[in-house]
């Protein structure tokens, strides 16, 4: 992905520039103070970075990405316009540097839900185990649903989504597969990509509510779950031992 952050690639010419400077009649203290003083300098800008991403994200929850603008996210920064073109040149680049951050963030998330130890938990237990942190990811980051949902998001934000969304359903077909092995492999393929729309179209419920409704939607996500899940796990040939569940 190509680097969004014009304030990180501008950091290593202007620590090349100010050691230039520190060259000559120097004592081993003061050139090792200097070379400290980059180090400092460096942690100060990823800080600042970290403050206008978390704005940001903000106002792109609140206003959406058109609506957004750099100023209103200097605002809600707290700092001037000019302090964010030393970062960012515009707001594709500051919604570029957030998608990718969050982005990384959920194949962490989604790799550590989907993981086949989990086939050895009863289905109830299995859906909170590969749902929750799911769950959980999108209503902490909401700025991730609204940069990568719409025509006007950056190209290269779309993009990176859609292979995170065929990876996502791989891993749930893998998942299903191995949970439910005696099922042929067209079958579990079109179970994996019934049960990723179920999951994607009650996350777009539980995301617009908050508090008891919110935790009351998230019931009902599982229960949707469990109870198109459930009859196939039960439903084996002879011979074959159904996995135990534990109905919720």
């Amino acid at each position: 992905m190509p680097e969004a952050r014009a304030g990180a690639a501008a950091t290593p010419a202007q620590s090349s520039k100010d050691n230039k400077g520190d060259q000559g009649t120097r004592s081993p203290d003061a050139g090792s103070g200097a070379a400290a003083r980059p180090r400092r300098r460096q942690a100060r800008g990823e800080a600042r970075i970290a403050q206008l991403l978390e704005a940001a994200a903000g106002v792109f929850c609140s206003s959406g990405y058109n609506g957004a603008s750099t100023n209103a996210i200097a605002r809600e920064a707290g700092v001037s316009p000019g302090t964010l073109y030393q970062f960012f040149p515009n707001k594709e680049a500051i919604a570029i540097e957030l998608g990718e951050q969050l982005m990384h963030r959920w194949r962490e998330t989604y790799g550590a839900a989907f993981v086949v130890s989990h086939i050895e938990l009863p289905l109830d237990r299995m859906l909170d185990t590969v749902l929750d942190p799911l769950i959980a990811f999108n209503c902490e980051n909401p700025a991730f649903a609204v940069l990568t949902h719409g025509s006007e998001i950056p190209g290269v934000i779309t993009r990176e989504h859609d292979i995170l969304h065929a990876s996502m359903l791989t891993r749930t077909e893998q998942l299903l597969g191995a949970y439910l092995p005696e099922l042929p492999a067209d079958q579990v393929a079109r179970t994996a990509a019934m049960a990723f729309v179920l999951f994607k179209a009650g996350l777009d419920l539980v995301m617009e509510h908050e508090g008891e409704e919110r935790e009351a939607y998230i019931r009902e996500l599982k229960s949707v779950m469990y109870r198109y899940l459930e009859p196939l796990v039960c439903d084996t040939p002879d011979g074959v031992t159904p996995a135990r569940i534990d109905t919720p």
